[in-house]
C-alpha cells in the first residue's frame, strides 16, 4: 500500500531505523555524483518532508526531526514541511551537529549513506558529535528506499554524442591532457564522479537530470590516455560506441563498485573531495588503492571555454535574447490586462523559446515571481503558490535555456503598468534598480590584473546598494558551463569567506560568469539584474603584467521605467546607450513587426 502522507513516511522510516538498530538517519538533496540538480529517483528529502527546495537536508531519530535549510528557503520550508513533524532550523545559524548533541542521547549511532555523502563532510560531523558520545555509521543501503514503495527508477534515457565541432576539442584530446596531468601529479587514475566533468571529458550529453544534459555514470580515467565509462546498457548506442573509440572502455554502471574494489590495488588515485563521496574512498581502500584528495583535473579546463565554445555562446545568447525580447514585449502588452499569472508567464516565455528548433531544454525551472515573490531570490512558482502579476507592480524573471552551442541564465526585472497607463514605479523602486544597475555596470566594465579573484570583485557591485544602507544575501555571480550546468566552478564572484565556494578562485580568461547583484524588499518587490559575461584578456598602453576584463554576451533591453536616470553618472549613461545599441544591432536581424518595433524603442538612448 502506498503511504499518502508525510506523517505516515516519518512513521515508516523511524521504523525502518529501529528495524536497523541505529537511532537516527540523515537526508540531503544529492545524488551518488554529488549533482547540483538530481534525479526524481534521489529525490529523498522531498518525498520524506513536501520540500521542494534545491538545498537543504533533514536529520530524523526515532523521537526527532528537523529540517535545515539557509535564508533562501526560510518562507518556502514553512509553506512546504509540516512544521508539527519537523523543527525548522537555520543554517548556518543552527548545526547538525549541534542539533544531534541536543536530541540523542550518550550512545546513539547516526547512519548515513556512505553514496550521498563526502569524506570531507563526515570527518567535520564526527569532530561535532563523537566529543557527545554519537557515532556515525555508513548505511549498507539507504532506509529511505526501503520504505519509498513507488520511488521512480533513474532515467533510462539514452547518452548521446556532443559533436567535437561543438566542443572544440576531441575528447582524445581532453583524455590526453588528463593523463599528462597524472603523471606528473604521480597518480595511476583518476577517479571522476562528476556528471558534467564526465559529459565533458568524453564529449557526450544525456537527458538524466531536469534541465542539465548530462548521463548518469562514473569515469575511471588511466595515466596512459585510456578511460572507462561506467554507464547503464539501455543508454549505450551504436553511435555513442564509435565516438568513443578503442581507448575508452564502455561497462555497466553495476561494475563501478567492484571495479574500485578488485582492480585498482597497489594504485594511486586522485579523489576530488567535493565530488568523490565516501563510498568511493571506502571502496578504494578495501581494494588496496591509495588515494590522495585533488581537484578533478577536468573542472578547471571545463571552466576556461575554448575559442568554439566561446563562440557557441555568443551564438545561444543572441538566439536566446531574441526570445526574451518578444516574451517581454507579450508581457508589456498582456499582463497590465490582469489576465496573466506567474505559471503563465512563464509558459509563455517557454513557448518562444521552443519557436528557436535549437532548443533542447530549459537550463533550470523559471523564476517567474511577481509583487512580494520577487523578493524572494530563489522563489520556484507552482499551482499552490502562483498568483495574477498585478497590474502597477514589478515582475522578475530568471530565466535560461540550453541550446547545443551554450547554456544561457539572464534575470529582468520590469514594471508591469496599468490598463490606462497611469501607474509608474515608486521613487523607492527606482532608486534600488538604479543602484542595482551601478553595480551590475561596475563588474561589466572591470579591469584586473591576472590573479585577482571572483571575491575581490564582488564589493564592486555592492557598493552602491551599501551606500543606502541595503545588500542583498546571494552572490553576484557564478560560472556557466557550455551546454551543461547553469551552475558550474570553480570560479564565483561573492562575499569571500562564509563558506562561499569558488570566491578565492583565481580568474582566467575564457572562463564564463553571471553579473547578478539585486535588491529584495521583504513582501513587497525584488530586482535582479544579470547578464553573463565572458572573460577575456585586455590591452592597455604602458600595462605591467597581464589584464583582463568582461565581454557581455547577453543582450536584452532594460527596462528604460525603472532607471532614474539622475542617479547616473555620465559614462554610466553612456555605458546604458551602447549596450542598448549593441541589443539593436545584434536583435534587429531577427526580429519584425511589433516585435522589433518594441525593441527598436526600448533600446533608444536614455
Amino acid at each position: 500500500m502506498l503511504m499518502q502522507t508525510h506523517e505516515a513516511r516519518l512513521a515508516a522510516l523511524r521504523e525502518e531505523l529501529k528495524r536497523r538498530g541505529v537511532d537516527g538517519f540523515i537526508i540531503p538533496i544529492s545524488d551518488e555524483h554529488m549533482s547540483e540538480y538530481v534525479g526524481d529517483y534521489a529525490q529523498r528529502l522531498g518525498w520524506l518532508t513536501g520540500f521542494g527546495g534545491s538545498a537543504g537536508f533533514a536529520a530524523v531519530t526515532t523521537t526527532h526531526a528537523a529540517i535545515f535549510v539557509d535564508g533562501r528557503y526560510t518562507v518556502q520550508v514553512r509553506d512546504q514541511v509540516d512544521g508539527k513533524l519537523f523543527d525548522y532550523k537555520s543554517v548556518p545559524a543552527e548545526s547538525l551537529g549541534g542539533w544531534l548533541a541536543e536530541v540523542c542521547e550518550d550512545g546513539a549511532t547516526i547512519a548515513y549513506d556512505p553514496w550521498l555523502h563526502t569524506w570531507g563532510w563526515v570527518e567535520a560531523l564526527e569532530k561535532q558529535v563523537n566529543p557527545k558520545g554519537i557515532t556515525l555509521v555508513p548505511a549498507d543501503s539507504n532506509p529511505i528506499d526501503a520504505v519509498w514503495a513507488d520511488r521512480p527508477a533513474a532515467s533510462p534515457a539514452q547518452a548521446i554524442v556532443h559533436d567535437d565541432a561543438l566542443a572544440g576539442q576531441s575528447s582524445a584530446e581532453k583524455r590526453a591532457a588528463v593523463a599528462d596531468w597524472l603523471v606528473k601529479e604521480g597518480h595511476d587514475a583518476v577517479v571522476i564522479p562528476a556528471l558534467d566533468s564526465v559529459a565533458w571529458l568524453l564529449n557526450i550529453r544525456g537527458a538524466d537530470v531536469s534541465h542539465t544534459p548530462v548521463a548518469l555514470s562514473y569515469v575511471i580515467a588511466h595515466k596512459d590516455g585510456s578511460a572507462e565509462l561506467f554507464i547503464a546498457p539501455e543508454k549505450v548506442t551504436p553511435e555513442l560506441t564509435r565516438h568513443l573509440g578503442n581507448a575508452v572502455k564502455i561497462r555497466d554502471r553495476t561494475a563501478f563498485e567492484p571495479a574500485l574494489t578488485g582492480e585498482l590495488a597497489g594504485k594511486s588515485v586522485a579523489l576530488d573531495p567535493d565530488f568523490a563521496v565516501v563510498g568511493i574512498a571506502q571502496g578504494l581502500r578495501a581494494g588496496g588503492a591509495k588515494f590522495a584528495f585533488k581537484q578533478d583535473p577536468t573542472i578547471l579546463a571545463k571552466a576556461i571555454k575554448n575559442p568554439v565554445e566561446q563562440q557557441g555562446h555568443r551564438d545561444a545568447q543572441a538566439r536566446d535574447g531574441a526570445a526574451v525580447s518578444r516574451f517581454l514585449r507579450w508581457l508589456e502588452v498582456e499582463a497590465p490586462k490582469g489576465g496573466v499569472d506567474e505559471l503563465a508567464a512563464a509558459a509563455q516565455l517557454k513557448a518562444f523559446r521552443a519557436e528557436d528548433a535549437g532548443l533542447r531544454d530549459l537550463s533550470f525551472d523559471t523564476i517567474s515571481a511577481a509583487a512580494g515573490h520577487a523578493a524572494l531570490p530563489h522563489y520556484k512558482v507552482d499551482e499552490d503558490s502562483n498568483i495574477p502579476i498585478p497590474p502597477g507592480s514589478i515582475y522578475l524573471v530568471d530565466s535560461g535555456g540550453q541550446y547545443p552551442g551554450g547554456t544561457t541564465d539572464i534575470t529582468r526585472t520590469v514594471w508591469v503598468g496599468t490598463p490606462d497607463g497611469s501607474g509608474e514605479p515608486t521613487a523607492e523602486m527606482r532608486d534600488r534598480f538604479t543602484r542595482v544597475l551601478k553595480g551590475h555596470i561596475q563588474i561589466d566594465r572591470a579591469v584586473f590584473p591576472q590573479g585577482t579573484c571572483g571575491g575581490q570583485l564582488d564589493v564592486l557591485a555592492r557598493q552602491y546598494l551599501w551606500e543606502a544602507g541595503v545588500d542583498y544575501a546571494h552572490g553576484t555571480g557564478h560560472g556557466v558551463g557550455s551546454f551543461l550546468g547553469v551552475h558550474e566552478g570553480p570560479q564565483r564572484i561573492a562575499k569571500p569567506g562564509g563558506g562561499q565556494a569558488g570566491t578565492a578562485q583565481e580568474l582566467f580568461a575564457g572562463m564564463i560568469l553571471s553579473n547578478e547583484p539585486g535588491y529584495y524588499k521583504a513582501n513587497a518587490f525584488g530586482i535582479r539584474i544579470e547578464n553573463l559575461v565572458l572573460t577575456e584578456e585586455r590591452q592597455i598602453d604602458g600595462m605591467e603584467g597581464r589584464y583582463l576584463g568582461f565581454e557581455t554576451l547577453t543582450f536584452v533591453p532594460l527596462d528604460r521605467k525603472l532607471i532614474a536616470r539622475e542617479l547616473l553618472t555620465a559614462s554610466e549613461i553612456a555605458w546604458v546607450d551602447e549596450y542598448h545599441a549593441k541589443v539593436r544591432a545584434l536583435l534587429a536581424p531577427q526580429l519584425s513587426g511589433e516585435d522589433l518595433a518594441w525593441v527598436e524603442r526600448e533600446t533608444q538612448p536614455l
